[in-house]
């Protein structure tokens, strides 16, 4: 678990992290144990990323849930569901959320016609930045100020090490921290590649 400026941020295996101040807050739970989340972020449909069983161990009444477009069909009626579209702003319970397009370049799995989400997330002043599955994407140039960088390195969906390292040199966060490795694809070596090829701060368990 990272400690940064007052904020708990853990990750939880996948694409999977708890962010916890004052409030609970988990983007793309997976696999995951029973609790209570204030605000559940949801990045696309992928039954990785959008997992109905992993969600309600989390919903309790008063959980607000942010999600792409992609996942009207399959939440709850009745949830308390935002649902948003790149450039789309919105806050909640505190905590500032931006949605920004995430999505792959000569792949197929993520086009970006689906409008499938990142997320740019800030509470107390710490803005920490969730790439979602996505390549090395233009848009990322114009991230701006980001305190911690989530990005994906398991390659075949998303970016591979190296590609993530380019990611992290462009984005300049202060810490980054691998992500979507070690459950369905990729392994704990394309964390350790990341950390080698990456000159910022990295830190995962």
């Amino acid at each position: 678990m990272l400690e940064y400026k007052g904020l708990k941020i853990e990750w939880l295996g996948h694409a999977c992290f708890k962010i916890k101040d004052d409030f609970v807050v988990y983007i793309d739970p997976f696999k995951i144990k029973k609790d209570r989340a204030d605000v559940i972020l949801i990045t696309h449909e992928h039954f990785d990323h959008c997992s109905l069983e992993d969600i309600e161990k989390i919903w309790h009444e008063g959980t607000k849930i942010i999600a792409s477009t992609q996942c009207k069909d399959i939440l709850k009626p009745g949830w308390d569901v935002k649902f948003m579209r790149p450039g789309d702003k919105i806050t909640v319970k505190g905590l500032a959320v931006e949605a920004v397009p995430a999505y792959n370049i000569g792949k197929k799995f993520h086009p970006k016609a689906d409008e499938k989400l990142g997320y740019v997330v800030e509470v107390d002043g710490v803005r920490i930045y969730h790439a979602g599955d996505t390549d090395l994407i233009p848009e990322m140039s114009s991230l701006k100020n980001i305190d911690i960088a989530l990005l994906p390195v398991g390659g075949t969906y998303t970016m591979n090490a190296e590609e993530a390292a380019k990611a992290a040199s462009t984005i300049k966060p202060k810490i980054a921290i691998p992500m979507h490795y070690g459950s369905i694809v990729g392994s704990r070596e394309d964390a350790e590649k990341f950390k080698s090829l990456v000159k910022t701060r990295v830190e995962f368990g």
